[in-house]
Parts: structure tokens; sequence; C-alpha cells
């Protein structure tokens, strides 16, 4: 391979691997926030349905009385309307996608971004015994 062509993939690398880690803090952050949220709407979920006057109120009435779970539900569905499950999988997304564009040109790439070159597939098949 020829210095300069060596010199543009380092660099390619270089910056895939930046993309992929700046998003590392981001998405945990929101992972702990999709988390909290949801552990809160499973927990309140819990409490209201074994509330005995759940079946005998009117539904709107019901989820007056446990805030807790109302408000969580609601701030789960809004995040999901926001993205957020977008957020939690972005260096998933981003390397899968990559590794789509540089299937063309018989690489790959890991998790965190690092380069895979394959190698090349030999199209002048040689057959023996005849």
């Amino acid at each position: 391979m020829e210095p300069s062509a060596c010199e543009d993939l380092k660099a390619f690398e270089r910056r895939l691997t930046e993309v992929v880690a700046s998003y590392g803090p981001s998405t945990m952050r929101w992972r702990f926030v999709l988390a909290t949220i949801s552990i809160c709407t499973a927990i309140g979920a819990f409490y209201w349905l074994r509330d005995p006057r759940t079946s005998v109120v009117p539904l709107v009435e019901s989820l007056l009385l446990h805030p807790i779970f109302t408000f969580a539900t609601m701030t789960l569905i809004i995040l999901f309307i926001m993205g957020i499950h977008k957020l939690v999988f972005a260096p998933k997304i981003i390397t899968t996608r990559m590794r789509t564009v540089l299937k063309d040109f018989n690489m790959s790439c890991d998790d965190t971004g690092k380069l895979i070159l394959k190698p090349r597939r030999n199209n002048n098949l040689e057959f023996s015994g005849h």
C-alpha cells in the first residue's frame, strides 16, 4: 500500500475512533436516565395494579391517585418519542453503518472504530487436476 493511502486510512481510523468514543459519556448518561425512568415506571405500575381502588375508580382518577406512576409513564413515553432509543445505541448505529460502507472496500471496523483490513479476494481461482 502506498504511503499516502496508508496515512489516509490512519487519519480516517483516528477520526472514526474519536467519533465513537465521543458518544461514550452521553450514551452512558442516557442509559442511566432510561434505566431510572423504567425502574420508576415498573415500581409505580406494581403499586398501581396492587391498589384495590384501581379497578373501582375511573382511569383518570386512578392515575391521579398514583402520581409517580403517571409521571414516570408520561416521561418514558416522551423520551421514546424524542428518540432516546437512538441516543442509547448511537455508537452501535455508527459502527454498523460504517461496516456497511467499508464492506465495499474490503474492510470493516470493530465496536471502538478500529479498522479491520480484510484480505483481498482472489478472482483467479486455480483448479488442480485438469
